[in-house]
């Protein structure tokens, strides 16, 4: 199997931590310990074994994880090491060579990738502009997906809210795609990171309960600021749940014992709430600080407000790939930022505002003057 390069990942991992400032993170600032921690539960933390915990999740954290979605159980919960293992192992259930794999564009790739190695035909859905009532939004087209979906189509792949524009489908748009996938009897992989991290602070809807061919992915990465704790999980009918387990055994086997014990702090009901609630007085506020930047920056450059998530997906009109910007970028003024061909569409750059306000006003000022200095288009 040939498996074409995670070029996103990659980017990340060779270069987030060598540079001044790094706008490349799609979460908002990490926790520390210590403010995860209370004081009463830090005696109980250091007597924990280190030794291997129930290696689905314990059953206290998959009950947890299930609270967050309507008439789920334990049962339908696995715990994996982030959102990443459990599409993995998703994809890996479901993708042989010659399916179709319908995946949502513009997209983290990771799902695209992985079922182009496994042989699959992946067809991008994309999502476009469109105005209306509310202004300019990135909209799916419900009817170019029914004509994508066929009795070959095996998986429908979402990202909602979408990483790298910040949309989010509605309850309708949900339903509607879950119809189209039940004609042919696909199955829906909702990857749901994002959620709980809205800007209006109304919880996007979810995939779950709405099909019963419904896989939904999720993790404490992005909205929690919970990312080093490496805990996601995949939802599924109980059945499934545990042939996703039985796969999982060939991966990483367990969720390491301190993060499946600190998960379970986080998500206890109070701390679940305040936790998104941080997140999102931090993206509403640096959203206003991106906001303003982009319209006195000039440069042509245009956005549509992100509904969710700690990112602004940025056109711009000058004739230079977005890679080559961010290599620019980072070599001349040690800013990271995230290229728009890393998620199929090039053009765009992908800006992550969850960090720290300082930095990130520092870090678009370098961005501008780098802007000023591009040949201006005609």
């Amino acid at each position: 199997m040939t498996i074409e390069p995670f070029a996103l990942e990659r980017l990340q991992s060779l270069y987030e931590h060598e540079v001044e400032i790094n706008l490349s993170e799609s979460g908002v600032e990490p926790l520390r310990l210590e403010e995860l921690l209370p004081a009463d539960e830090v005696g109980r933390l250091l007597r924990e074994p280190l030794g291997y915990p129930q290696t689905n999740g314990t059953v206290a954290l998959r009950e947890l994880v299930a609270a967050g979605y309507p008439r789920a159980s334990a049962d339908n919960v696995l715990i994996t090491n982030g959102s990443a293992e459990a599409n993995f192992v998703a994809c890996w259930r479901f993708v042989e060579p010659g399916d179709e794999v319908i995946v949502q564009h513009p997209n983290y790739l990771q799902t695209h990738l992985l079922a182009a190695a496994r042989g699959a035909r992946v067809r991008p859905w994309p999502l476009r502009l469109a105005s209306g009532g509310n202004g300019t939004r990135w909209a799916p087209d419900l009817d170019e997906l029914g004509a994508l979906v066929t009795e070959r189509t095996r998986l429908v792949v979402l990202c909602n809210p979408n990483n790298p524009t910040g949309a989010r489908l509605t309850a309708d748009e949900v339903d509607a795609v879950c119809a189209v996938a039940a004609r042919h009897g696909a199955w829906v992989l909702s990857d749901e990171v994002y959620r709980g991290a809205e800007r209006d602070g109304r919880m996007t809807a979810s995939a779950w309960g709405r099909y019963d061919r419904v896989v939904v992915t999720g993790g404490l990465s992005k909205a929690y600021g919970l990312a080093g704790l490496r805990i996601g999980w995949a939802l599924a009918p109980a059945s499934l749940c545990a042939d996703l387990w039985a796969r999982r055994d060939f991966t990483t086997i367990a969720p390491a014992a301190l993060s499946d014990r600190l998960a379970r702090l986080a998500l206890a009901p109070d701390r679940r709430v305040r936790l998104l609630a941080r997140a999102q007085r931090r993206i509403a506020d640096h959203y206003a600080i991106v906001r303003d930047w982009i319209a006195a920056a000039g440069a042509g450059l245009a956005h549509v407000p992100p509904e969710a998530g700690a990112i602004v997906f940025v056109g711009y009109p000058q004739a230079v790939a977005s890679e080559e910007l961010v290599t620019r970028l980072r070599e001349t003024a040690s800013v990271l930022v995230a290229p728009g061909a890393h998620f199929g569409l090039d053009g765009y750059l992908r800006i992550g505002f969850g960090g720290e306000a300082p930095a990130l006003r520092t870090g678009l000022e370098r961005l501008g003057r780098l802007f000023a200095r591009l040949p201006q288009p005609a």
